[in-house]
């Protein structure tokens, strides 16, 4: 039989005693409050606050929390307000004392220590309500048991970027999930994340707080009249009924505080500087220095809200503050681009192109994004915008297959092929069979099975080198025919190739006070031990790796040179398709040709723009094709055969040019101007062919690279104030997936310098990232789209899972 309040009071009272301790008012409160609720018939509930709690306290209250479980108390709230005295360990043992009537758990786990944390998102907990505020996670992975949990709110975690593959796979009964003003930004991962949580009806990114002058709101689709029951009502009872039996005002200050890498094996909590992209959008991602109410955490003045506040006896937050203007989005306008409230904590994910109707197309059971409801016409839309904007799966495969099924058609094809049975000749399954039919549906099937790529960094760029130092990249090629080389050359001028399949260095060239930062690299394709490498002070030098050893002996790697005239400023050189001419550019509006076989210099081609030349790129198969692309905002193409003066034609972007490069099959050309204008042009007359869309940062100094990857089926695009690579079909423009760059360690931030798509693997490629922090070297990483992440993907979860800067090239 269940012991009733008055003995569990005096259970308590007999503890205290026995410690030497005074009962704690609050808890004595929350007894009295118990014993009236349950004459009432009513929920009865203790509130336990860890604000100032002793540790003299602990004991009396373990023993108190333990016997809860035989007791008629129904629920257990533990609320945390500010600072709290009592260690992480302490805590941890009070809330598992209380197992399975634990009800509400609201902590600001900064203030408790990395072990709590990392506890709780391994072993889990058996609470219903779960906030975490300041929770400086970085990569989130609650992998642990939270069975009962139906409402989870991280809002202000302003250290989290992603989640980990297997996070919150133990969350059968997720509701409500909040994620206010964190630093979220990735569509992908975090949509194959979610999707995992069944019962996920509920989602935030942001507030929705878009009141007007008379205190109703300006949308009508949020409007009270249009949704009379409260978002997440039972988390909102909850978090009042344990609000409203504290007689202190809950108030939460945040701070920027250490950050958590949720590694399963180790746990990071170095303090740094926060440091973030140097872009000029909207959108301040910075951690806000207010005093917020529990229940402004969970709730911020949306629809239906008032009762809440009304327990809580204080005026709802937000009515009183200035907005900017809000409009209603149309069918061509996402709730994203709507001019940002003061008070709507927005996540920068709700700044990415259709992040509503992206959320809405990936989860179907979600009833809610935003405190905004989704209706049926809503949802039809986003479906819409969805196939229309993006790639579900690559070569627009609209639904994954096995890996065994495809090979499987294909075994069987070829061998009705083989034994001579012909086949229908006007069938749907026939016509869509062409040769790069089955690898095409291969790659398909194996990147729809992960949205976490494997993405490694070259060690051998960590190995000393023979003068005893570590390589710092600034450009890289892969080869153009022997798939595991590699060229990087490096900021103090050397130039080293590696086997980038065994993580080795083949051939090291030291500079010797030669070069300085080497800008431009280039294989020849019909001498494929030859490259040529050019660096900024204007040295130009032909190299045959073969001659060269690892050894740093003058004599012997200049027996394996031939030095040419210098070009000053360099910033770009690129070989012919017959490897007999090469061209190089820099910081001015001139050119250079070069005939490899004498060394000498031919021409020096004047007054081609009329601002410096950023990159020059011959055709792949024509000899006498290049073309020029330069900040004046011009990209010109020409024919060595007619007078230099006169080009072949003249295409103009909006901003000044960065990058220019033709498809494998000289079709088209791939323009890149500064801030993300991404173009792909008719080679043949310069005419627009696809403007990727890809939005602006409203930076001057956002300089944008992009290449093709899988032959010319897809482009990848990064920019250089911003961590993450963009990866779009070539020919519809339609995004595929975004791969964020995470460094390793705290102040990690990364941006994108350089990259190439890998020419023999489909939807691989490197790219050379750099870190914001100026101590740190860059790096060449390795991403393999096709692969997934080894140590993202520890647990398994399938149990409720659904089906489903400056210059140079």
């Amino acid at each position: 039989m269940a012991a009733d309040i008055s003995t569990l009071e005096k259970w308590y009272l007999d503890s205290c005693k026995r410690h030497g301790v005074s009962p704690i008012k609050s808890v004595s409160s929350s007894l009295f409050k118990a014993k009236v609720k349950k004459a009432r018939h009513e929920v009865t509930s203790i509130v336990v606050c860890l604000d100032d709690l002793k540790d003299d306290d602990f004991y009396p209250l373990l023993d108190l929390l333990c016997r809860v479980d035989i007791s008629e108390i129904d629920a257990v709230d533990v609320i945390q307000k500010s600072s709290c005295l009592l260690s992480g360990e302490y805590v941890l043992l009070l809330l598992r004392a209380v197992n399975e009537k634990l009800r509400v758990v609201d902590l600001q786990d900064i203030l408790l220590g990395k072990d709590l944390l990392l506890d709780l998102a391994q072993h889990g907990l058996a609470c219903q309500v779960l906030q975490l505020k300041s929770s400086h996670f970085r990569k989130l992975n609650l992998v642990g048991r939270f069975m009962q949990l139906h409402t989870l709110n991280l809002d202000f975690s302003a250290s989290l970027t992603s989640f980990r593959e297997d996070c919150f796979c133990w969350m059968p009964n997720l509701n409500f999930l909040s994620l206010c003003e964190t630093r979220i930004s990735n569509l992908w991962t975090t949509s194959a994340t979610l999707v995992k949580l069944p019962c996920l009806t509920e989602l935030r990114f942001q507030n929705c707080l878009c009141w007007d002058e008379s205190g109703g709101c300006c949308i009508p689709s949020c409007g009270p009249e249009n949704d009379s029951v409260a978002p997440n009502e039972q988390g909102i009872k909850l978090l009042a009924e344990a609000a409203s039996s504290n007689d202190d005002e809950m108030s939460y200050q945040i701070s920027n505080a250490e950050e958590l890498d949720m590694n399963d094996s180790d746990v990071n909590f170095d303090r740094r500087e926060q440091e973030y992209s140097s872009d000029n959008s909207e959108v301040d991602f910075s951690t806000h220095h207010q005093n917020f109410s529990s229940a402004d955490f969970l709730l911020d003045a949306s629809a239906g809200w008032d009762d809440f506040f009304n327990l809580q006896n204080q005026d709802s937050i937000g009515t009183s503050e200035n907005h900017d203007e809000v409009r209603v989005p149309s069918s061509s306008t996402s709730w994203h681009m709507l001019r940002k409230c003061s008070s709507c904590h927005s996540s920068p994910i709700c700044y990415e192109h259709y992040y509503r109707e992206y959320m809405i197309a990936s989860l179907p059971k979600l009833k809610r994004l935003d405190n905004l409801p989704i209706e049926k016409i809503e949802r039809e839309r986003a479906n819409i915008v969805f196939l229309e904007h993006f790639e579900y799966l690559p070569y627009k495969r609209m639904k994954k297959e096995s890996v065994v099924s495809i090979l499987c058609k294909r075994e069987i094809r070829a061998h009705h092929r083989k034994v001579g049975t012909p086949t229908p000749v006007a069938t749907p399954y026939k016509s869509r069979i062409t040769p790069s039919y089955y690898s095409r549906s291969l790659s398909a099937a194996k990147m729809g099975s992960s949205a976490w790529p494997a993405v490694h960094p070259l060690s051998s760029l960590g190995n000393a080198s023979s003068n005893g130092r570590s390589f710092r990249p600034r450009q890289f090629e892969y080869h153009p025919s022997d798939s595991s080389l590699m060229v990087f050359g490096t900021l103090d001028g050397e130039v080293v190739v590696v086997n980038h399949e065994s993580d080795n260095v083949v051939s090291y060239i030291p500079s010797l006070g030669l070069m300085n930062s080497v800008l431009g690299l280039c294989w020849l394709r019909k001498h494929p031990s030859k490259l040529i490498a050019g660096s900024d002070n204007g040295s130009l030098r032909l190299y045959d790796v073969h001659r060269v050893s690892l050894q740093n002996h003058r004599n012997h790697f200049e027996a394996g040179s031939v030095i040419f005239d210098d070009f000053d400023q360099l910033t770009s050189v690129h070989v012919n398709s017959t490897d007999e001419l090469f061209l190089a550019s820099g910081y001015s509006n001139h050119v250079a040709l070069y005939d490899i076989g004498s060394g000498r210099r031919l021409q020096f081609l004047t007054d081609m723009h009329r601002e410096h030349i950023n990159v020059v790129k011959f055709s792949n198969h024509s000899p006498s094709i290049f073309a020029t692309s330069s900040f004046d905002q011009d990209v010109k193409m020409w024919d060595l055969r007619q007078k230099p003066s006169q080009p072949c034609y003249t295409t103009t972007s909006s901003r000044g040019n960065v990058m220019v490069c033709f498809s494998p099959d000289d079709k088209y050309l791939l323009v890149s101007a500064v801030d993300n204008e991404v173009k792909q042009l008719l080679a043949a007359d310069g005419r627009l062919h696809l403007d990727f869309g890809i939005p602006s940062t409203g930076s001057s100094q956002n300089y944008t690279r992009s290449y093709y990857m899988n032959g010319r089926d897809y482009v990848i695009s990064g920019s250089c104030d911003e961590h993450v690579v963009r990866i779009c079909c070539a020919q519809t423009g339609r995004r595929l997936r975004d791969v964020s760059l995470e460094g390793k360690g705290s102040g990690a931030s990364m941006f994108v310098q350089s990259l190439r798509g890998d020419p023999f693997r489909d939807f691989n490629m490197s790219v050379l990232a750099a870190y914001v922090r100026p101590s740190s070297n860059s790096e060449i990483v390795k991403v393999n789209l096709l692969a997934c992440n080894d140590s993202d993907k520890v647990h398994s979860c399938s149990r409720f899972s659904h089906p489903s800067h400056g210059s140079g090239g």
